[in-house]
């Protein structure tokens, strides 16, 4: 079969389609929580890593600064490799809950750099002016300097949450059920002679997903923008 003959046989059988839909799901899964996870996690790392030097934080500011150098500099696959087969190494443990943590310690590290960036770009004189208006440190934070931080954050948090959903392919290599693993099985199927189709769609998937995405983030982009304009 060409390959159109093989495009209409993948989306006329249903079990093919289903197979689609349900390794979609799965990698929509991994992809929101682990997101959800590297959110929260990162903007805690930079919090700690932003704070004053002091004895107290002498240790957290070690740990986040020892964490942030690891997972950046260690290959995803390697660190997910870890989780499945010795972190996690438990019997029934769920390996796409093992796949959620993972991406989402990864991608904690970035989003931390990305704040922390980010609120560093704010003007030192504007944290300055509003000391001397007697606003507290927290008030000087909250109100002033986070606001501006998230406008200069968006597009980076954006980018690391595209690569985020692009990694996830990664884990059909431990045997979780994402599109990829599906575009594999379907390519090895009897009635497909060729694993360019079921891959193409796969592909188109990840491609949708990711325009969404960006689509949304441009929205986020241009309202932050319109208020500045007020």
């Amino acid at each position: 079969m060409n390959f159109f003959q093989q495009l209409g046989t993948l989306f006329s059988t249903p079990r093919y389609w289903e197979m689609l839909m349900k390794g979609l799901g799965t990698t929509l899964m991994i992809s929101v929580f682990a997101a959800i996870i590297g959110l929260v996690l990162g903007t805690l790392v930079a919090m700690v890593s932003i704070a004053k030097k002091s004895r107290a934080m002498a240790v957290p500011k070690f740990i986040c600064n020892f964490y942030v150098t690891i997972i950046r500099g260690t290959p995803m696959a390697l660190q997910l490799f870890i989780m499945v087969f010795v972190i996690f190494a438990i019997r029934g443990f769920p390996r796409e809950l093992t796949a959620i943590i993972a991406f989402g310690i990864n991608s904690g590290a970035y989003v931390a750099e990305n704040i922390r960036a980010g609120i560093l770009s704010v003007d030192i004189g504007q944290t300055e002016a509003c000391r001397a208006l007697g606003l507290s440190s927290t008030k000087t934070m909250t109100k002033v300097v986070i606001p501006q931080a998230i406008k200069n954050v968006i597009p980076a948090i954006g980018n690391e949450l595209i690569a985020l959903i692009k990694e996830t392919s990664i884990v059909y290599m431990f045997g979780i059920y994402d599109l990829t693993m599906v575009a594999t099985i379907i390519g090895g199927g009897n009635e497909m002679s060729s694993y360019l189709v079921p891959m193409c769609v796969a592909a188109l998937f990840y491609l949708g997903i990711v325009y969404l995405l960006t689509f949304f983030i441009s929205l986020i982009e241009k309202r932050l923008r319109a208020s500045d304009k007020r």
